[in-house]
């Protein structure tokens, strides 16, 4: 290389130091690395000259060979699409004039931390440990869609932007990553892709912000994970998109901020989860959607529910914190679809489990009442009289205060005006109260109403009180029933 390019001082140090693994640090000593320093001829390294260095360089016996370099300007595109390179690559602190092209690499190791660069074109990049970008700032898209790593990939506080502000920002859809996706404090400003990406430990996602207002700013559809989300202190503006997700641990939410309004916040549907945590944060802008997905623990505060949720289908076995009935109910009314009855059958599993048999039957309840407005008009007035009269059988001493009410406006009725007798001379002594009950009660027959004749609006009362216990005795049958049905 020496021979048909000539080295610059700075360039020559790294040449040397690369045989045997050795760092070079072009930073000054007491350089600030948060500030954008100017990087003169005596820090700035071509990219031609690290990629020969790389590719040609002669290794030296019994050392490992290794590019360590802190706080250099590198110029022109640093191009390794393809190439296979055992050596470790550590480029931290240091500004990119172009975008390097790794597409198809397969590397040691790649350390990015702290460095500037206008994007990354690194598709299909392989990496036998782990991928750094701690703390860098991507002013365009990195492609990383396809990669391979072996280890862990870190990008705590990094930032990435769109040079055009247009999405997305990162791509990591079909990335598989053996260890953890470590991205704390990440700042992205445009959509992030991890659809179709295969993570073997966590994703730590805490006090991240994605940014993509009107848009989809995490788009993770089909992802699985084997550890758990950990995405506490998130904010989004934009939407969240899990559907198809695959997270046997547990996703972790609580804290989060998520704003789409006018549009969906959080669409988890036909995802498997082990544990969803939406809890103890601001409530969510925008739709929640649940549809289709099986979850174990559902830990979801009625606080955080947005005016549209979706949980057509939604399985799940708990659900906490454990409120009344009357904090759930509201959740289910708030599709805006078509009855679903398998949403309140879920919800009154859930109480069941738990030993809260009222407030499964006011779950129940509150089924039967919403199922009614679906019904046909003579069906609609049927429910009413059930619901009016005994609750649907959920509350029997109300059909006993209706019972006692008629059989006492009957019983003073007939009490102070007796109805003549069928055959005089034959007919039992009068009493007003077995006359209402005979009246009453269908099946019970105490030889009164039979016996004797009311006129008049007194026979009208007779006909109100022979209807009155029909129904009564209808639907208290039917919800006895319902109740043993249950049991």
């Amino acid at each position: 290389m020496s021979e048909t390019i000539e080295l610059t001082p700075a360039e020559t140090r790294v040449w040397q130091a690369f045989p045997r693994g050795e760092s070079v640090d072009f930073r000054a000593e007491d350089e600030d690395p948060a500030l954008d320093i100017t990087h003169g001829a005596e820090r700035t390294l071509r990219a031609t000259v690290l990629r020969a260095l790389l590719l040609k360089a002669p290794r030296e016996e019994g050392e490992i060979a290794a590019l360590r370099i802190t706080g250099a300007r590198i110029t022109g595109v640093l191009d390794l699409k393809y190439a296979s390179i055992d050596a470790a690559i550590r480029l931290s602190h240091c500004r990119f004039d172009s975008v390097p092209d790794l597409y198809g690499a397969h590397l040691r190791q790649l350390d990015l931390r702290n460095s500037v660069l206008p994007g990354l074109t690194a598709g299909t990049l392989r990496v036998d440990g782990v991928l750094r970008m701690t703390d860098c700032r991507m002013s365009g898209l990195v492609r990383l869609a396809g990669a391979q790593i072996s280890g862990a990939l870190f990008m705590e506080r990094a930032e990435f932007t769109a040079a055009d502000g247009s999405e997305p920002v990162l791509l990591l859809n079909q990335a598989e990553i053996g260890d953890d996706l470590s991205a704390p404090e990440l700042r992205a400003y445009g959509q992030v892709r991890l659809t179709g990406a295969s993570v073997a430990g966590r994703i730590i996602i805490q006090d991240a912000e994605f940014d993509n207002p009107g848009g989809i700013a995490l788009d993770a559809q089909n992802l699985t994970v084997q550890g758990h989300i950990r995405a506490r202190c998130l904010r989004a503006r934009g939407r969240i998109e899990l559907r198809g997700a695959h997270i046997p641990g547990r996703l972790d939410l609580f804290h989060a901020r998520l704003s789409n309004p006018g549009g969906t916040a959080l669409r988890a549907s036909s995802c498997v989860i082990g544990e969803l945590w939406i809890s103890h944060g601001d409530r969510i802008k925008g739709t929640l959607n649940l549809r289709r997905s099986h979850i174990e623990i559902l830990t979801l505060e009625p606080d955080m529910i947005p005016e549209r949720v979706l949980l057509s289908n939604l399985r799940y076995t708990v659900l906490t914190p454990h409120e009344p009935a009357e904090r759930r109910l509201p959740m289910l009314e708030r599709d805006g679809g078509p009855y679903e009855p398998h949403s309140y059958e879920q919800l009154m599993a859930a109480y069941r489990h738990v030993g809260d048999d009222d407030a499964a039957r006011l779950v129940q309840l509150a089924k039967l009442r919403r199922r009614r407005a679906t019904l046909v008009w003579y069906g609609r007035l049927w429910g009413y009289v059930q619901d009016a009269t005994v609750g649907y059988g959920f509350r029997p001493l109300r059909a006993a205060v209706w019972l006692l009410s008629v059989m006492a406006v009957g019983s003073i009725a007939f009490g102070l005006h007796h109805p003549r007798p069928v055959k005089a001379g034959e007919a039992p002594d009068f009493n007003p109260v077995f006359y209402t009950l005979d009246l009453l009660l269908p099946v019970i027959d105490f030889g009164q109403e039979s016996a004797f004749a009311p006129r008049g609006w007194y026979q009208w009362l007779s006909y109100v009180l022979i209807i009155t216990g029909w129904i009564l005795a209808t639907t208290i049958v039917t919800g006895v029933t319902r109740t043993v049905s249950r049991q």
